[in-house]
Order: C-alpha cells, then sequence, then structure tokens
C-alpha cells in the first residue's frame, strides 16, 4: 500500500499542472456559441475575454478556496464528513446577502456594501460558532463546533425564509439566485480578492501540514509532540472562515466542493496533508469549472444556478461516504 501511495504521489505535481490547464480551456470553450465564432468574431472575441475567462477564472479560485477549507476543516475535526458549511459561514453570509436585498429594494443602497455586509454576516456567525464550541471545558471536543455550526445553519435557513417571506417578488428572485449560487457577478476585483486570499493560504500553511497530520492521531499524540492543539484549531477554523465567507460574497452559498474535493484526493494519495492539500486545490477549482459548464450548457440559453448542479452531484457522494463509514463503524 505504502508503495502504491508513493507512487501516486509522483504523480501530484504533473496533475496539478495538467489539470487546471485542461479544465479551463473545457470552461472556456463550453457554452451556447461555437469556439470558432468566438475567436473570429468581434462580439465571440467580447464575450470570450470579457465574460466567460473571468467567469471560468473565478470558478477555479472558488472551487479551490472551497477545497482548501475542506482540507483544513475536515483535519481539525478528524471527520472526512465534515464540510466548510457546517461551521456556518455560508448561512451567515447568506442571511446578510439576503438582508441587503430586502432592505435595498426600499431604500437605496451601494452595490458594494452586499459583498461586505456578507462577508461581516459570515464572520459574525463564526464568532457566534466558536464561542459556543470551542470554549471553556470543550475545547478538547471539536464536534462541539460542528454542533454549533448546524445549529447556526439552520438558524440561517429560518432567517433567509422569513426574508424571503417578506421581501418583493425581485427581492426574492435575487435572494433565491444568491441562495443557489451563481458565477453571473464574475470580475477581475473578485478574482483578484480570491487570488489574494489563496496566496496568504499558500504563503501560510504549507509549513504547518504536519501539524495537521499529527491530529489525525488524536490530541492527545498531538500535545505529545509538542503541538499547541487549541491554538491549531483556532488558526485552521479562522482560514477556513475567511476562505468561505469570500466565496460565498462573490458566488452566494455553494455546496459539497470541500466536501467531495478532499474525500478524492485522499483516496488518489493517502492521508498525508503534504499530499492531500495541493491535489484536492485543483480538484476543487476543476470540479467548479466543470459544474459551471454544465449549468451553463443543460438548459442553454438559460442557465441553471450553479448551487444547484453541485448539490445534485455531492449529495450521493455524500450519502455514498456515510454508507461506508457506517459501515466501517459497525465492525
Amino acid at each position: 500500500m505504502k508503495s502504491s501511495v508513493l507512487i501516486r504521489a509522483q504523480h501530484i505535481l504533473p496533475l496539478c499542472l495538467l489539470l487546471p490547464v485542461l479544465f479551463l480551456l473545457l470552461g472556456i470553450f463550453t457554452g451556447s456559441q461555437n469556439f470558432s465564432w468566438l475567436l473570429e468574431a468581434d462580439a465571440g472575441q467580447a464575450i470570450l475575454w470579457q465574460i466567460r475567462l473571468p467567469r471560468v477564472v473565478m470558478a477555479f479560485l472558488i472551487g479551490a478556496s472551497l477545497a482548501w477549507a475542506g482540507v483544513l476543516i475536515q483535519g481539525v475535526v478528524r471527520n472526512p464528513l465534515a464540510d466548510p458549511g457546517l461551521i456556518g459561514v455560508s448561512g451567515g453570509a447568506a442571511v446578510a446577502a439576503a438582508v441587503f436585498v430586502v432592505i435595498s429594494s426600499s431604500f437605496p443602497l451601494p452595490l458594494w456594501l452586499q459583498p461586505v455586509m456578507a462577508f461581516a454576516g459570515g464572520f459574525l456567525a463564526l464568532l457566534i460558532v466558536m464561542r459556543m464550541g470551542l470554549s471553556g471545558a470543550s475545547m478538547h471536543a471539536m464536534s462541539f463546533l460542528v454542533l454549533a455550526g448546524i445549529a447556526i445553519n439552520v438558524l440561517a435557513s429560518a432567517l433567509i425564509g422569513l426574508l424571503s417571506y417578506m421581501a418583493t417578488d425581485s427581492a426574492l428572485r435575487q435572494i433565491t439566485f444568491w441562495s443557489l449560487g451563481s458565477l453571473s457577478g464574475a470580475n477581475w476585483y473578485w478574482n483578484a480578492g480570491l487570488a489574494a486570499v489563496l496566496l496568504a493560504a499558500l504563503m501560510y500553511w504549507p509549513k504547518r501540514l504536519r501539524q495537521l497530520d499529527a491530529l489525525l492521531l488524536g490530541e492527545v499524540e498531538a500535545r505529545s509532540l509538542g503541538i499547541s492543539v487549541k491554538s491549531m484549531q483556532w488558526r485552521a477554523v479562522i482560514w477556513v472562515a475567511a476562505m468561505v465567507a469570500v466565496a460565498v460574497t462573490a458566488s452566494g452559498v455553494i455546496g459539497f466542493v470541500g466536501l467531495i474535493s478532499p474525500h478524492i484526493a485522499r483516496l488518489l494519495t493517502g492521508a498525508a496533508h503534504q499530499r492531500v492539500l495541493p491535489l484536492a486545490v485543483m480538484i476543487g477549482g476543476c470540479l467548479l469549472v466543470a459544474a459551471d459548464a454544465l449549468a451553463r450548457t443543460v438548459v442553454a440559453p438559460a442557465e441553471l444556478p450553479i448551487g444547484i448542479v453541485t448539490t445534485l452531484l455531492g449529495a450521493p457522494v455524500f450519502i455514498s461516504l456515510l454508507l461506508r463509514e457506517k459501515r466501517r463503524l459497525s465492525w
């Protein structure tokens, strides 16, 4: 088994270089118009460089961010079924965005305030979750964090339902669109922000991945190796919150990417985070690019919300993982 993992590890770098190129080209040249028209016609050139390319790049960056967050949260809770949305950041950001939509339907507000509110809502949800799940004697039990996140997500769903009931018809459509996820607002400003977060994570996390490996052995074993478990948990959760909040602010709620990508990477490389993280990030970006291409073509010239596509693809995988985990625990 060890040799097979090593053989796969040798192919991580080529895969990380090849997969993004192939999927970015797939996303760019997939749509209702053929690629020859995109390359030759003036209107096609405008669509290619001003609309489709920023959208495909945003899909890849958001998928990579969610996958990175998935690796971190699964590492700190030591559960392959954990998903970044479990800590409540997605729900908090969505509620704040819905509040903006409802208020702006009656009182004009600057558009830049919506992402700011969504970001603040995500971080407020994080603070509540950390207060509930990582305080006092429960610092050793990361399961409390997940339970607190589930509670926040349930509350967020109820609040979004209440806001939808209060909203006008136009505001209701916007709330629904945001809740289901969309890349229609892609631009280079968002791409720059997403890239900056990923670059900061790339500078911070590689030297700390062995500490995540130690956490997989258990908190007692990690402490015996000189690792501050409390500090590592806080840092990981804050980074997860930052990545998920930025992604949700840019595109709305997109689920299951952070669950599927780390799982596929572990199947290919084993459990070591030095191998899992880079491959999971590339797989997450490619998955979202493919999902966006599917969303743009299935009902063309209309467009499916990308959150629906990722849920339809991810829910069966989650169910299979859940059944496998149940069988493993029954032995």
